[in-house]
């Protein structure tokens, strides 16, 4: 791997913009910036460089506009579709170090943070105020705010509550050229003119640079219950799921594990998982006391009803959140059976379920694959993970052919080819197909008015 050319002038500019000490251009120190959390994708970038507001990004895209000099903006790096990934000789513009919760409005019910605050800061700032930030990606605990809107980040609790998207009520973005521009407001009602925010949201890096965020606060739950049942067959979780929604209960979590992926979590976080079981489902209930027990009761009766070997209902807050556990380890444990981990995502209608992680299976073996299969099984968005090994080129080969035929699948049925991890690099060869030329028209125009000259993250989501 070589650093990608970068010219004198542009790291004597950026140093005079934003300090010598916040740009990178040594090999060495554009090493971890040249990967994110998708596997077997790097790039070196020509240089890194460090925002700290909102007027110092402005002039870095000024700059990079001015010399037509691409720019990758970067958190902490956590993607799963490359969509971070740099490409040659662009500026990483990393907003790290833009992390600061600059207000929480108990009486608007918001809080407004920079764009490098994590997840989990904001998270822990509403529940010190008795409040409420439902989106949870499974990198919450470093995953950071900015990145979470521009991928419209899910989480465990979608079902119920929703997606980033959902929470968004404000954002600064600096645009291609370097125009600092503020969307949304504290309105609970707001349609005046075009929701030029929501375009922003989910995009990927390719509009905008997302500098600050305003988001919808709840108010905290009173009361939470956990249950986990376990399954001799996939079959029997999925009407189980089934039978929940259509008895109108919505669970702030419904989550299920395979059986390979069962095992592999127990051997990493030793939760007590029966390791005789095809299925297991994670379920979780929140809000009134009254109504959790309520519905915790009717769940399990649900579940058993189906055929579940074992409810396990957790009596303490503790308990809950080993169980919870199991499910937010998954990629980890699995991570740690093969040299490299490839965690997809895919989404179908609820009633299409159980039988597309049939066809995952299918084609695992078809093509002598190992794959674990877990995911939100209460809105249909499934993560089948292969464990295989990046140096092996003709498995890789086979893993692509995989791919291929299970976002085939998940578009036949009605799906979609990402639920919540975006398209970026690894997936935008099977956006065409998923929307059609007159909306590939409309991405291009829209993309070409915002960015025109290309410079934000060319190349990803699709060839513009």
């Amino acid at each position: 791997m070589t650093a990608s050319t970068f010219s004198p002038e542009a790291v004597s500019s950026l140093k005079e913009i934003l300090g010598p000490d916040q740009v990178l251009t040594a090999l060495e120190d554009l090493i971890p910036y040249s990967f994110d959390g998708t596997a077997a994708l790097s790039q070196l970038p020509g240089a890194v460089a460090f925002a700290h507001s909102a007027a110092e990004v402005s002039a870095v895209l000024i700059l990079a506009d001015r010399l037509k000099v691409p720019v990758v903006t970067r958190g902490s790096g956590t993607g799963l579709s490359g969509g971070s990934l740099p490409v040659p000789g662009c500026i990483v513009l990393c907003l790290t170090r833009m992390d600061r919760i600059l207000e929480l409005d108990r009486a608007n019910l918001t809080l407004l943070a920079e764009s490098g605050a994590t997840t989990l800061q904001i998270a822990s700032a509403a529940d010190e105020a008795g409040l409420f930030y439902p989106p949870d990606p499974g990198s919450m605990k470093i995953s950071t705010i900015g990145g979470n809107v521009a991928e419209n980040s899910g989480g465990l609790r979608g079902l119920k509550y929703g997606v980033t998207r959902n929470y968004v009520m404000g954002l600064e973005i600096v645009l291609a050229r370097g125009e600092i521009v503020w969307m949304g407001n504290k309105c609970v009602k707001d349609v005046a003119g075009y929701s030029l925010k929501d375009i922003f949201i989910g995009s990927e890096g390719t509009l905008g640079v997302i500098t600050r965020v305003l988001l919808r606060l709840i108010p905290k739950p009173a009361a939470r219950k956990t249950l986990v049942a376990t399954y001799s067959e996939m079959e029997a979780a999925a009407q189980t799921v089934s039978d929940i929604i259509a008895a109108q209960i919505i669970p702030c979590t419904l989550e299920f594990l395979d059986r390979t992926t069962i095992r592999c979590v127990e051997d990493f976080a030793h939760v007590g998982l029966p390791l005789d079981c095809e299925a297991l489902l994670l379920m979780e209930t929140d809000g009134h006391p009254a109504a959790v027990a309520e519905e915790a009761q009717r769940m399990e009766t649900l579940a058993r009803k189906n055929g579940a070997l074992e409810v396990r209902v957790a009596a303490t807050e503790a308990e809950a959140i080993r169980l919870a556990s199991a499910r937010r380890s998954a990629f980890s444990a699995l991570a740690r059976v093969a040299p490299t981990t490839i965690l997809e995502d895919a989404t179908v209608p609820r009633s299409e379920l159980a039988r597309m992680i049939r066809f995952v299976a299918q084609v695992a073996s078809k093509y002598n694959l190992r794959i674990g299969t877990f995911g939100h099984m209460g809105d249909g968005n499934l993560h089948p993970t292969f464990l295989t090994d990046e140096r092996n080129t003709e498995e890789m080969h086979r893993v692509e052919m995989a791919f291929k035929e299970i976002f085939d699948e998940t578009i036949r049925v009605g799906g979609t080819i990402t639920g919540e991890h975006g398209i970026g690099l690894a997936k935008k060869s099977f956006l065409p197909k998923f929307a059609g030329d007159a909306q590939m028209r409309v991405l291009r125009e829209l993309r070409r008015v915002l960015d025109p000259s290309g410079i934000l993250n060319p190349g990803k989501v699709f060839d513009a």
